[in-house]
């Protein structure tokens, strides 16, 4: 099945919401591929003092953004009104509850008033479709452009955003997918689109946050994982080394960042070969540096502490490309790194020379695509609308399976002037929401 646009444009094109954390985005997706717009409004310097996302904080600024972010995204995209539409998506699980509810909450409003059907999207899917999105034909310089934001109603693209150009993820099947981000480090096999197996995950603490909680501890800085990687520029590889959770011990040949070698580390075998943990990891940096003050060293002198976030930046990526590349033995086509943290250059690097070296192509999304957006968002609903059937609760409570097909062949005239009750009207935010419904073990 498929969605279609009723006025008979070739395009389908959908209007996404997301605000599961900190970052208010919104953003219009033709095809689930074309990005018209993508608007992102950041609260970095609003949590920059706590050192990390204030949920309430976080809720009460998307209230003030949303719908400045939300008019802008339309605009960009040349969308006079909504009712032009073919869809509207938003994120509804995992993240903050407050700030889920904000986005949710209005994007049900848009729903009921215009018609549209509503996609409910796992945050976690977006950063996955976050690959397929093609970034070679965003919106030319001095139009407003998907990227980084300034300020609290969102902005236009820097220049290196829209250099970032590339192919995106093919159609070939399994996939490999590392989900690698503030809340989620996961491994999963994609056997399709929207079918799902999961491998493994972590046992404790993602890397991103490993990566704030680290960087808290060097006092470099919020947000950890760019503040963590700028101090390992100027330091020393071979100074520290820090375990490789779950890993067979080793260590680097070369341990020199300019000179990247390959990890010697390899994956445990057994119930953990898959499952990351970073929670000892985060524990080791903090008794190294007690190790360091006892011993009269303050461990936060810039030289000392860009040692010490050097060797803890290999650590993770170690562990990341390590048990990525033992999973590709599953026969993959293909390797997509999403999310967060799929943002540092020391993993860009490693997996593309790993990848590279035994033949497998490997996707990253350009960088305005690795944090939290609404673009990956669209690009989600839209596969999950044409790929996977779409169960609505019906006022009873039972559920039906709703022929989109069908719906999509109704001409506007077929559809009421006044939109009844919807079923979508119930749905919810969840703070902590498995992939999706369909994963298979």
């Amino acid at each position: 099945m498929s969605l279609t646009n009723a006025g008979g444009s070739p395009q389908c094109r959908i209007l996404a919401i997301e605000t599961s954390c900190d970052e208010t985005a919104a953003a219009v997706v033709a095809d689930g591929r074309h990005i018209l717009s993508n608007r992102v409004a950041s609260q970095i310097e609003l949590h920059r003092r706590f050192g990390g996302v204030y949920p309430e904080v976080a809720s009460r600024q998307h209230v003030l953004a949303i719908q400045t972010v939300v008019e802008e995204a339309l605009a960009d995209a040349s969308v006079a009104h909504v009712r032009e539409l073919d869809a509207i998506a938003v994120t509804n699980g995992p993240g903050l509850a407050g700030s889920l509810l904000v986005g949710v909450n209005l994007a049900k409003g848009l729903a009921y008033a215009s018609g549209l059907p509503l996609i409910p999207v796992n945050h976690l899917e977006g950063h996955i479709y976050s690959n397929w999105l093609y970034t070679d034909s965003l919106p030319a310089a001095g139009s407003p452009d998907p990227g980084e934001s300034h300020g609290p109603a969102g902005g236009s693209a820097s220049d290196s955003a829209r250099k970032q150009r590339g192919g995106s993820a093919s159609e070939q099947f399994p996939a490999l997918i590392l989900i690698v981000s503030g809340g989620h480090t996961e491994l999963v096999l994609m056997e399709g689109h929207c079918r799902y197996r999961l491998l493994g995950a972590t046992l404790d603490d993602a890397a991103g946050e490993a990566f704030d909680k680290v960087a808290r501890l060097l006092e470099l800085g919020y947000p950890g994982g760019p503040a963590i990687q700028a101090a390992a520029e100027s330091g020393d590889a071979g100074r520290f080394h820090l375990p490789r959770p779950l890993t067979r011990p080793g260590r680097r040949t070369e341990p020199q960042p300019q000179a990247f070698s390959l990890p010697t580390v390899l994956p445990v075998h057994g119930e953990h070969r898959f499952n990351f943990s970073f929670s000892g990891l985060k524990t080791a940096v903090l008794n190294l540096m007690r190790q360091l003050e006892r011993e009269g060293t303050d461990a936060r002198q810039t030289q000392t502490a860009a040692d010490i976030a050097t060797a803890f930046q290999m650590a993770v990526v170690d562990v990341l490309v390590g048990k990525t590349a033992d999973a590709a033995e599953f026969g993959v086509k293909q390797v997509c790194i999403c999310g967060g943290v799929s943002a540092n250059g020391l993993l860009r690097r490693a997996a593309e020379q790993h990848f590279a070296k035994i033949g497998l192509p490997l996707h990253c999304p350009p960088l305005f695509l690795c944090t939290d957006n609404a673009a990956m968002i669209a690009a989600a609903a839209y596969y999950r609308q044409s790929y996977a059937p779409v169960r609505q609760s019906s006022p009873t409570g039972r559920e039906h399976r709703q022929d989109a097909e069908a719906a999509a062949q109704a001409t506007p005239h077929d559809r009421p002037s006044e939109p009844p009750a919807r079923d979508f009207l119930a749905l919810d935010v969840y703070a902590s929401l498995p992939l999706v419904d369909s994963i298979q073990r």
